[in-house]
Parts: C-alpha cells; sequence; structure tokens
C-alpha cells in the first residue's frame, strides 16, 4: 500500500505542514498557530496535530493513512534535551521523529552540502555542516538566548518605551506610536510583559524595521544593537571555516542589508525552505526501527 510523508516546520509564531507521496509530490497543506515544544509543549502538540489536519484534509486524505506516513517534525525548542520525547509519543504515525526546526533549515537550504544556516525569525539559531557533521551554535530560547531574534527586538523596544515614559532616554516617532497602543498608561506595558510569549513580543519586530527605513533614531538604535549579535556570530562562523551562508526567517531578508560586506559576500540563497527539508528528512529516515524518536541534545 502507498506510503505518505508528512512534514512540520513549526516555530514561535507559527506552524506549516505538509504531506507528499512516495515521490515527493506535495498533495496537502496545512498551518497552525505557535509550536515552541519548550515555552509551551501542550499548545505547540494542539498546533501540530491541527496543521498536519489541515494538510491531509487538503490532500483528500483521512486518518486512516497515519499508519502509512512517516513524519519528520522541526520544532522550535527542539535543541533541548529531551523536549521532543513526548511530542513525539503522541504521534500516530509508523514513524515520527522531532528535530530542532533548525536541522529541517539546513537541509531545505542546503540540501547535503556544507555550511551555514542562519534562522531569524522569532527566535534565531545558527546550523553548521561540516564534513558531514552537524552542530547548532544559540537557539537556546527566550529570554535567555535567540539573540538578534524577533521576540528579543521586539522586547527590546517595548523596555525603550519604559525608559522613555521615565524620561530616562529620548523618545522618537516609534516609541511615541507604540506608548499610544498601550494609551500612554506604563501599567499596560507590564500586564503584557507578564503574559506575553516570545511570538507575542515578535509581532512588533517589522515596526523596528519599518521605521528605521525611516530614519527613526530609537528604531536604528535598537537594529544596529540586535545586527551587531547576528554579525558577531557570523564573524566567528567564517573564522572557522565556514564559506557559504544562508539566511531563512521572517526577517532574514530585512536583516541582510545591515550585514558587513564581508559577510554579505559569502550569503546563498536557500534551495528550499525548512518545510521542503522536514519532507526530504522523512523520506530519509524511513527505515528508523523506533515508532517515536526525538533528537537529544548536549
Amino acid at each position: 500500500m502507498a506510503e505518505f510523508f508528512i512534514g512540520v516546520d513549526g516555530g514561535g509564531t507559527g506552524c506549516r505542514a505538509v504531506i507528499a507521496d512516495a515521490d515527493g509530490n506535495v498533495l496537502g497543506q496545512g498551518s497552525g498557530g505557535p509550536a515552541n515544544i519548550v515555552t509551551d509543549p501542550q499548545r505547540a502538540l494542539i498546533n501540530v496535530q491541527t496543521a498536519i489536519g489541515s494538510a491531509v484534509a487538503q490532500a483528500g486524505l483521512d486518518e486512516a493513512i497515519y499508519a502509512r506516513s512517516h513524519a519528520f517534525l522541526g520544532l522550535a525548542g527542539a535543541n533541548v534535551a529531551g523536549s521532543g520525547m513526548a511530542i513525539a509519543q503522541a504521534m500516530p504515525f509508523a514513524h515520527t521523529r522531532v528535530e530542532s526546526d533548525g536541522l529541517i533549515a539546513l537541509q531545505g537550504a542546503l540540501g547535503d552540502q556544507d555550511g551555514v544556516v542562519v534562522i531569524l525569525g522569532t527566535g534565531t539559531a545558527y546550523i553548521i555542516r561540516r564534513q558531514g557533521k552537524i552542530r547548532f551554535v544559540g537557539g537556546w530560547g527566550f529570554p535567555l538566548s535567540d539573540l538578534g531574534s524577533g521576540a528579543r527586538l521586539g522586547q527590546s523596544l517595548l523596555e525603550e518605551c519604559l525608559l522613555v515614559h521615565d524620561g530616562i532616554h529620548s523618545g522618537s516617532s516609534l516609541t511615541s506610536a507604540i506608548l499610544q497602543e498601550f494609551d500612554n498608561n506604563p501599567d499596560n506595558l507590564v500586564e503584557f510583559g507578564r503574559k506575553a510569549a516570545p511570538g507575542d513580543y515578535g509581532k512588533y519586530a517589522p515596526r523596528i524595521f519599518e521605521y528605521a527605513s525611516r530614519g527613526d533614531t530609537t528604531a536604528l538604535m535598537l537594529l544596529e544593537r540586535s545586527a551587531a549579535h547576528v554579525g558577531k556570530t557570523l564573524d566567528m562562523l567564517i573564522a572557522q571555516g565556514a564559506e557559504r551562508i544562508s539566511l531563512l526567517g521572517g526577517m532574514a531578508r530585512l536583516y541582510a542589508e545591515y550585514l558587513p560586506p564581508s559577510q554579505k559576500a559569502l550569503l546563498v540563497e536557500p534551495a528550499a525552505d525548512g518545510l521542503s527539508g522536514a519532507v526530504q528528512l522523512a523520506m530519509k529516515t524511513v527505515s528508523m526501527p523506533r515508532k517515536a524518536e526525538a533528537a537529544d541534545y548536549v
């Protein structure tokens, strides 16, 4: 009977899923909400299941094919040891593997070639393949890691708004606009921060790029500081021999113009996205001996 291959790309803002046939032809696609399995594992599981169910339904199939399906789930937070096992065990497929969304990004962008993939989205991560060996840099999650991410960038904007409100820093058009959205009441900002997930902060990142393009002083300051984190990490990887760099994620193209010429010269267009990488890896792992597997990083 026909086998099917399911790929999922799950980040801190949302997740996408596809189902493909044995030739790699995409039959259906679906989407769901945030899928960071460290920030909110239960919500991530529900959103992943929703995205997969939508993809299967769009393909005109039903859950009967799950027993003949092989799934590869690339999820934010799976680089934290043990975090993906519960997700993998909850899936009804013949084989399920849970790995970091960085790994599927690497596969999609570079295939089996050596190089570096930089994920610049709600979170950040650097995935390096060299002579067949893969390692991760950063990507430990919000709020202690993910420097340069949309979440950290949005958080820094709201921090700046409080400093402006208190008269410690000078304001700008950007901080004025954000403060107005919170009714110029710092209590509203504090309440937002008390409940906010990384994706909630990340929604403010595009505004920073937008205002920076207008010359807004606060936006430029925040971006220069954030881009410096990305640039410093790339400098280290280049010094270690990286010769090909692909930028992926919702902020990839926005960040590219803030990188120095020496780094821009090494940028290559990704061959495909992380979702394509997930399908490729699902097809590569059909011989896994266990029904549910998850990454275990050290």
